[in-house]
């Protein structure tokens, strides 16, 4: 399934692009992500766990991320499996930096190959759905991690705390994961009856 997303974030490309190029921080804005760690072969080690209704999935993996410091690009390819639920993912994704006014256009091409219990959800759409709400929280988290790491800097520049521990990032709730199906569904509906 492939997937495009465009969004905004609201500081300039190059505080933007070094925070990119912090693996940890960037996991920590994901909604529902756990950063593991650092592999002895340059991957790194993580979990996104979500819940839909009855159906929950807790997808333990890894991933290899490649920067493009001349395009401002970062290129990912990722895999982990749900061992609860015997669903398995892979994903790989190109993310480039675009300078946007005073912001930072992100453009996402991901294709996302799911095989076991959660491929039904991907066949519904909701996958897509999930995708848009999870990139919501991702921008709305990732502007408060580099706004509190700017603010962290300017008022303690040699304080024991680190800039680079951002807020913890809160799962997103099958509540609002509902409702943007559910948007979703009414959209697609309206556009082929127009």
């Amino acid at each position: 399934m492939k997937l495009h997303q465009e969004f905004v974030i609201a500081r300039p490309i190059e505080e933007v692009w070094s925070f990119f190029r912090d693996v940890p921080r960037v996991a920590v804005c994901v909604p529902g992500a756990e950063y593991i760690g650092p592999k002895d072969d340059g991957r790194h080690a993580g979990k996104v766990s979500t819940k839909v209704g009855p159906f929950q999935a807790s997808f333990e993996g890894e991933a290899d991320v490649r920067y493009d410091e001349a395009a401002k690009s970062v290129a990912l390819e990722g895999k982990g499996v749900d061992r609860k639920g015997a669903s398995r993912g892979k994903m790989t994704m190109a993310c480039a930096l675009l300078e946007s006014g005073a912001g930072t256009a992100i453009v996402v091409d991901s294709d996302v190959q799911l095989s076991g219990t959660i491929a039904q959800f991907g066949r519904t759409g909701l996958i897509t759905e999930i995708a848009n709400a999870l990139v919501a929280g991702f921008v709305t988290n990732v502007e408060a991690a580099i706004g509190a790491g700017a603010t962290t800097v300017a008022r303690e520049p040699d304080a024991a705390a680190s800039p680079s521990t951002p807020p913890a990032a809160k799962p997103i709730s099958a509540v609002a994961l509902l409702i943007l199906a559910l948007r979703g569904r009414f959209k697609s509906l309206f556009r082929r009856t127009a």
